[in-house]
Formats: structure tokens, C-alpha cells, sequence
């Protein structure tokens, strides 16, 4: 049979028909997608509702006085030793009718706008978490009602784990069908986290503002209404910015809710935060502890890691806190002795050198619980001259390898494209320097020198690896009048890392949190490299001659006896506009600090007035935070033992000549005053040695001559002297000495002139004088001079007899007269033997210093070789 051959329009209409018959309708595809998630919804549903059943029966019972009553949570030591217990302690409970209604709708239009609709669970909020979670991943949204915040705060841990949120929704709604809404509204009202150890709306109420909830303006029940969210970031006393904004924006959500109108909300606005707050001396403490101030910080970081809400929960924490170093830190705080003044302020931060450790908090003076810790809560304060360590020197020696004998100048000069002359805390210039002498001497010009030698994107990096991370950084900050601002506590972590070989630690005041449910969180902080060893320790070196009794140190009231300290003091100044607006007297500055280490300890301390505008005026004021170092350094370092700080292997020493550059050794012709042994990253020493200094020889002394006067008893020393020809400018002087028979010479003056005159020479010696030109350290050869003081020996005068007048009477007479002569010539030998004595009683009072003041073995001579007494007979 023949095959049937197609046409070429029929194989296209074949083609076309075979699409047709594959092509399925859209509606299909939409009909079998529902139908999928039919399907696995129902399935969902089945074994969600298997695993919620589950998770539900472990679930705990109702308690209602949990339910009612915060739950304690408990502080530890280091030691393991219970310190602090907060939680229901003098919290004001508040009944429901007692409640303002628009109290009540400033909680409800923030938390939970449908409370008094649901069942326990927001739907419709839930819904909007379920779509964030996927997203953004499980846990970044919740939607827990106030009831359920009711729920977990009373029974349940603070996690995110899918059965403690089963657990809670299955509680939230058996709350529901037990309580009523008014009753689990006051629940929430009266046990919720308001700041610190401050539990409940009414407790808030009366230690931010004194009053009754019932008495609250509009404002003041949205400022509270908006803390729980954050309860120490929106503190308004430590944070009264973020607090307003807070604030503003709970009154936004009122008026979105139609709980207010929008012009009471604008007339809200418009009064400040700060001015509703009840003053400081006003201030009630709440629950206070004996170290109030270091747990206002454990409490600050247990919010900042996400543990804020557990506190509601009852948990252990357990802390860093050194109880000596605590109490020892409140002592001297406390004690008014230590101040100059009685309203000057303090903050204390002391933390472990090797491990980053918050060892004790000084929050101020008699601090209870107050709400502005100054170790903590000072972050507007600029840190001075305690940042040119940091922010100048550092990042020099790490980025550029400079020695600490770099040499930079010290000169009158403007900061980078400004008119604005930079200037010295005394308003001198002192000219070619060492960065050593310029940082512990705390120069300012060198200091901005160096910052526009290492750069600022450098200096920036280099201070955010030790925990500082401004918005920017600005030439003024090379010497801490920028934006740059530092808290104690930040300040003594930052320096703990020069004292840690460059190794710098987050400082930590928690090292572990216990759940309820026994699940432990760790809080052990980390710890990375920041900077060579060789920089850490070349810095501590300087800063060593900061606590030294170098002239121009600037820190030696801080210095411990028999501890290696290194530090930094810091003041910061008033604007010339501030000066002006303020009249503020010419000697004020608004801040003081010091912050010094040793192997265990880093402590940074700040003294200042509650207000900027109360200045420091006197020394005695500027000082304190020395003072104060040294007293809380010396106590906690008592029976413990501080090793020194140890040079590296990658740092050597070499002796310099300041001056030269590039740096080159020190040759012996060096003068003293140039020579300095200076610390030099390994393989970057000078091996050059400096040839700008010769050896100086120095002419002796000519012509010198000595005479002497019998009527004065006087010697005059007389001579010339002719300078080297190429060296007529310099400085000589004349030594002096002298040599008494065969005794030691002795120095017995120093002089200027060319001429010396002695007296009290006793007669019968041989004196020898020599003469020696100085210069520095270079001395001439001795020219020398020798005399003799003879005796005087006087003639007895003896009177001559009278002729006789007849014989016989001249014979009795002439014998007579004989007689007498002999007689005579006895009282002659007398006379003689006399003057032997004399001389004996000479030989022996050898001691010239009592005629010619001390001498000593500074600058001795040789005794030269001594002329004898040409009238002296042998015996």
C-alpha cells in the first residue's frame, strides 16, 4: 500500500493541535497551588498542633503571687559571695482604679492597643511577626500582648526557643479565662522593669517625679509609659535625649490610636524632659545596696546583651566585683577629707590589667542609687591630655615605628587651614624635644604634630581597637578638645592595654547569668590584639616619667611607692566665647583626669562639677584625681604582689644625640645635657654616630701667681687664661685648690674671675694652689703654685742700766745689775719657750677647713711637689 504523504500545512496543523492539547489552563495551575497549600497547612496544622499540645502540658501552674510580685534576681562577687538582691523591695504597688485613664491608654496605645479585645494572643499582631520572622529571620519581631509579658516575666525564661513561646501563649490564655482584663492590666502595671532595680509604674512615678501616678501631667505618664521597651537606654536621668524622643513618639501613638487629639500632643512636646525631673537632691534611693554604683553598670550591661527583661524573671548574675577594691573605692570617696571643695564630683573606674575586668565602680561622692553614675554615664566629657596616648603617640610608634627619642619641635603654629593658634598649657615654646619629654610633659603643639604625622584615618583606627569609636575625629582631638569623648570606665579598659603588652580587653563587669530554668549565658570578655608589643611598651616607659620626678613631669603626686606605675593626666578648657558668655575667672577649666596602670590595676579617674559651667579654679582642684589614684592604687595593691612591666624582646636601647635627624648615636664628645638613652623598635636603631661634637681640649691656666701679704695675712692667686682659638664663646670657669704641707688638696673654690684671694694662712707651712679650667665635663691640666709663710719672731725690748756716780756703790750696784741681767735673760729664755709653745700648739690643730670652709673629693688634684724652707736647719 502506498504511503500517504502529508503537506506541509498539514504538519503545521498537526503541531499547532499537539500545543493545543498540552497547554493547561492558568486556572488550573492557581486551583492545584491552593490545593498544596491546603494540603500542608492542614498538615502544619495538624503536627503544630500536636508539638504545641505537647510543649503546652509541661507548661507551669498559675501562681498568683508570682503573677503579682516580681521576682528576685541575685548579684554575686567574684568571691561567690551574694552582694545584692533586687526585685519587690520598697516598690509601690498601685490598684487599678487608682490608674489614670490616660495612663492607661499611653501603655496600651505602645504595648498593646488591642489588650481589652484579644484573648491573650493579638492575632492580627501575630500574623505581622510570623511574616517579619520569615524574612528576617525567627526572633527578630515579637508580638507578645501584656499578658503575655504578665506570663513570661512571672513563669517563664527570657529566650526565644519555640516552647517557651508555646508555653507562654497557652498561659497567656488560661490568665485570660481566670483573671480579668483590669486584673492582668494591674499585674503588668506593678511588677514590669522600669529602670535599674526600679519594678512597677508607681515606683517610676514617684522617683522620677515625686508624685502619684494620679498627679502625672500628660508628658510625664508618656515618658514612662515608653521605658519598658529599654528601660536603661530610655532612663531619662542618664539618657534625658533619647528619653524625650521616646517620649514624643508614645504621644504619637496616642494621637494614631485616637486616645488624644494632635494639640495636646504638641503642647506635650514642647515641655523638656529634664525640667519635670525631680533634682538630685530630692531623689529617693530605691532598693539601694552597699555598691549601688557598680551594680547601676552590671545592670547597664545585661540591657546592652540583650538580659534587661530577665532581671523580671529572677536570675543569678554573677560579677566581677572585687569586694576590697569596692569598698576601698567608696571610702575614699565618701571620706570629705579627700576633697578640696565640698560639691567637686568624682568618678572611678578600676579594672584588671590582664583581663579587662570591672574590679570597682566609684558612680561619686556617698553615690546611692542617684541615676547619674559619673564612672559610667560621663560620655559627654572630653578626656584631655589622657588622649595623647591614645589618639597621637600610639598610633605613631605602631604606624611609623618612631623611637621615643624622635625629635619634633616645639613651636608657635595653627592648626590645618585655620587661624586658630595651638597653644601650651603654660604659653611657652620650648623648641627641639623629644617625644618622650613632649608627651610626659604633655606639650600640646608636639602632640598635634604628631597626629598629622600618623594621620587621622590611622589615629581613628588605632582608638577604635581599643573601644573608642567616635563619629569623627578632628585635629583638636590630638590634645582632647574634640569631639572625641571618653567615660572612666572606657578610659581605664583603653590604657589597660598598654599595661596588657598591646593586648586590649572589653571591660566587663558580669561573668555569668544563671536562668531560672538553670541555663547559663557566659559574659567573658574578649579580648584582642590592638597594637604591637613594642608600641604598649614604649608608651608605659613614657608614661612612667609622667609619675617621675623629672623636671616638668606632670603627674608626680600620683606615683606609688615601690609600684611600677605609668600614666597621664588630662584637663580640658573653656572656649573664649565660653570664657566670655560665662564669665568664668581666667584660671578655670571644666574637667580633670588621670588614668594610670600598673600590672594588675588600670584606674582612670575624673573630678568636675555636676555642671560644666561650675569651673575648677585652683591647683589644689586639678590635682584631686591624682590623689585620688594613688590612694585607691595604694590600697588595693597593699599584700598582693605587682610585677613590673617587662620590655619586649622587639624593643632595644640605644644612647642618641637629641637633636639630630635622622636620630644618630651619641658620640663620646656628646655634651651631657644631649645625651639620652632612648627605647627603638628592634632593627630601627640609629647606627650612625653623630660627628657634630668634637673633643673639647681646654688651655691650663698661665702666669698664675700667689702673693702673699704679711699685713692682711692674705695670699692673692692671680692668673691668665687664653681660650682655644676656635671655641671663644664658651663658658669656662676656675677650680680652685689647695694643699697644706703633705695633706690631700682640697677644693676650696669656684670662680668666674682670674684671681682668688685667700686668708688665715698660718706661718711655718708650705701651701700648694693649683688652678683648673672647666667646661662641662671637659677639664684643663692644673697649673700650680707654691709658698711658704715663714714665722715672725719679735725681739724682747731691754732696757739699758744708768752709769754709777762712785765705786763702792757700783761694785754692790754692778753685781746687782748682773743679777738682773741674767734675771733678764731668763725671762728671755721665757719668752723663747713661750713661742715654742706656741708653735706646738700650731702643729697640732692641723685641720685647714675650720680657716678655709669645707673641701671635698669633687674635683681633686694631684699635690704637687712641695718647696722646702731655705732657712730650715736639719736636725
Amino acid at each position: 500500500m502506498a504511503e500517504k504523504r502529508r503537506t506541509r500545512e498539514e504538519l503545521k496543523r498537526e503541531r499547532e493541535l499537539q500545543k493545543k492539547k498540552h497547554k493547561k489552563p492558568v486556572g488550573i495551575w492557581v486551583k492545584r497551588i491552593v490545593l498544596t497549600i491546603v494540603i500542608i497547612g492542614i498538615v502544619g496544622l495538624i503536627g503544630g498542633a500536636g508539638l504545641f499540645a505537647v510543649y503546652a502540658s509541661s507548661a507551669p501552674e498559675l501562681d498568683e503571687e508570682l503573677l503579682k510580685d516580681p521576682i528576685s534576681s541575685e548579684f554575686y562577687d567574684t568571691n561567690g559571695e551574694l552582694f545584692a538582691t533586687i526585685g519587690a523591695e520598697s516598690r509601690k504597688y498601685v490598684e487599678y482604679d487608682d490608674i489614670p485613664e490616660d495612663m492607661v491608654d499611653a501603655i496600651l496605645a505602645t504595648e498593646d492597643v488591642r489588650f481589652f479585645n484579644h484573648f491573650g494572643i493579638d492575632v492580627w499582631r501575630l500574623g505581622s511577626a510570623v511574616i517579619a520572622n520569615f524574612t528576617q529571620g525567627f526572633g527578630s519581631q515579637g508580638a507578645s500582648t501584656i499578658t503575655q509579658q504578665v506570663v513570661k516575666n512571672s513563669f517563664l525564661s527570657n529566650d526565644k526557643q519555640l516552647k517557651r513561646k508555646a508555653q507562654e501563649a497557652w498561659l497567656a490564655i488560661q490568665l485570660e479565662r481566670q483573671y480579668e482584663k483590669e486584673e492582668i492590666f494591674e499585674m503588668y502595671f506593678n511588677k514590669i522593669l522600669m529602670s535599674g532595680r526600679i519594678y512597677g509604674f508607681g515606683t517610676a512615678s514617684e522617683y522620677f517625679f515625686g508624685k502619684e501616678p494620679s498627679e502625672l501631667e500628660l508628658d510625664e505618664m508618656a515618658l514612662l509609659a515608653g521605658i519598658p521597651q529599654s528601660p536603661n537606654r530610655y532612663n531619662p536621668y542618664k539618657n534625658p535625649e533619647r528619653a524625650q524622643q521616646r517620649r514624643d513618639l508614645v504621644l504619637d501613638l496616642m494621637v494614631q490610636h485616637k486616645k488624644i487629639t494632635q494639640e495636646q500632643a504638641t503642647a506635650a512636646k514642647e515641655i523638656d524632659v529634664t525640667s519635670r525631673l525631680l533634682a538630685e537632691e530630692e531623689r529617693q534611693s530605691v532598693a539601694g545596696t552597699k555598691y549601688d554604683a557598680f551594680l547601676d553598670v552590671v545592670l547597664n550591661e545585661l540591657e546592652e546583651k540583650g538580659d534587661g527583661e530577665a532581671l523580671a524573671e529572677g536570675i543569678k548574675v554573677y560579677t566581677t566585683l572585687d569586694p576590697k577594691a569596692q569598698s576601698t573605692v567608696e571610702d575614699i570617696l565618701n571620706n570629705p577629707e579627700n576633697f578640696p571643695t565640698e560639691n567637686i564630683e568624682a568618678g572611678v573606674s578600676v579594672v584588671n590589667t590582664k583581663t579587662g575586668e570591672i574590679a570597682a565602680i566609684g558612680g561619686g561622692r556617698n553615690y546611692a542609687n542617684r541615676g547619674y553614675n559619673f564612672a559610667q554615664d560621663l560620655t559627654q566629657r572630653s578626656p584631655g591630655s589622657t588622649i595623647k596616648p591614645l589618639i597621637d603617640y600610639g598610633p605613631a610608634i605602631e604606624n611609623l615605628k618612631w623611637s621615643t627619642g624622635q625629635t619634633i619641635v616645639d613651636e608657635k603654629m595653627n592648626y590645618s587651614n585655620s587661624k586658630q593658634v595651638i597653644t601650651n598649657f603654660d604659653n611657652k615654646y620650648l623648641g627641639t624635644m623629644t617625644v618622650r619629654q613632649a608627651l610626659y610633659q604633655s606639650r600640646n603643639v608636639p602632640a598635634v604634630k604628631t597626629l598629622q604625622e600618623v594621620g587621622i584615618d590611622k589615629a581613628e583606627e588605632f582608638i577604635n581597637k581599643l573601644g573608642i569609636e567616635p563619629e569623627a575625629v578632628y585635629e583638636s582631638d590630638a590634645i582632647g578638645g574634640g569631639k572625641v569623648y571618653i567615660s572612666p570606665i572606657q578610659l581605664s579598659a583603653a590604657y589597660a592595654a598598654f599595661g596588657n603588652n598591646g593586648v586590649y580587653s572589653d571591660p566587663t563587669s558580669i561573668k555569668e547569668v544563671v536562668y531560672r530554668d538553670g541555663t547559663k549565658n557566659s559574659y567573658k570578655s574578649k579580648q584582642v590584639p590592638a597594637m604591637s608589643d613594642y608600641t604598649a611598651y614604649m608608651v608605659t616607659d613614657i608614661l612612667r616619667d609622667v609619675v617621675s620626678q623629672k623636671p616638668g613631669a606632670s603627674g608626680t603626686a600620683a606615683a606609688v611607692s615601690g609600684i611600677d606605675i605609668a600614666g597621664k593626666t588630662g584637663t580640658t578648657n573653656y572656649s573664649a566665647d565660653e570664657f566670655e558668655k560665662q564669665d568664668l575667672p581666667g584660671s578655670s577649666v571644666p574637667d580633670s583626669w588621670f588614668a594610670g596602670y600598673s600590672t594588675n590595676y588600670s584606674i582612670a579617674v575624673w573630678s568636675g562639677y555636676s555642671k560644666r559651667y561650675d569651673p575648677i579654679t585652683t591647683w589644689d582642684e586639678r590635682r584631686l584625681p591624682q590623689r585620688l589614684f594613688k590612694s585607691i592604687m595604694t590600697e588595693i595593691s597593699a599584700d598582693i604582689e605587682t610585677a613590673n612591666f617587662k620590655k619586649p624582646s622587639s624593643v632595644v636601647e640605644a644612647t642618641i644625640e637629641v637633636g639630630t635627624n635622622p636620630l644618630q648615636l651619641a658620640s663620646e664628645y656628646t655634651p651631657s645635657e644631649l645625651r639620652q638613652t632612648e627605647l627603638f623598635v628592634k632593627g630601627t636603631e640609629p647606627t650612625q654616630i653623630s660627628e657634630e661634637f668634637e673633643q673639647l681640649e681646654l688651655n691650663a691656666p698661665t702666669n698664675l701667681q700667689a702673693n702673699y701679704s704679711v699685713e692682711g695675712n692674705l695670699v692673692d692667686l692671680t692668673w691668665d687664661y687664653s681660650p682655644p682659638s676656635d671655641e671663644e664663646d664658651i663658658d669656662i670657669t676656675f677650680e680652685v685648690s689647695m694643699g697644706m704641707d703633705n695633706q690631700k688638696p682640697v677644693v676650696i673654690s669656684s670662680t668666674g674671675e682670674m684671681r682668688a684671694t685667700l686668708s688665715n694662712l698660718e706661718a711655718g707651712r708650705n701651701y700648694t694652689f693649683s688652678v683648673v679650667a672647666i667646661s662641662g665635663d671637659v677639664r684643663s691640666e692644673p697649673a700650680s703654685v707654691s709658698i711658704y709663710i715663714e714665722n715672725a719672731v719679735e725681739e724682747p725690748e731691754v732696757d739699758s742700766p744708768e752709769e754709777p756716780e762712785n765705786g763702792g756703790g757700783n761694785g754692790n750696784n754692778g753685781n746687782n745689775g748682773n743679777g738682773n741681767g741674767n734675771n733678764g735673760n731668763g725671762n728671755g729664755g721665757n719668752g723663747n719657750g713661750n713661742g715654742n709653745d706656741n708653735g706646738g700648739n700650731g702643729e697640732e690643730d692641723g685641720d685647714f677647713d675650720d680657716w678655709f670652709g669645707p673641701g671635698g673629693d669633687e674635683g681633686e688634684v694631684e699635690t704637687p711637689t712641695e718647696p722646702t724652707d731655705p732657712t730650715e736647719k736639719p736636725e
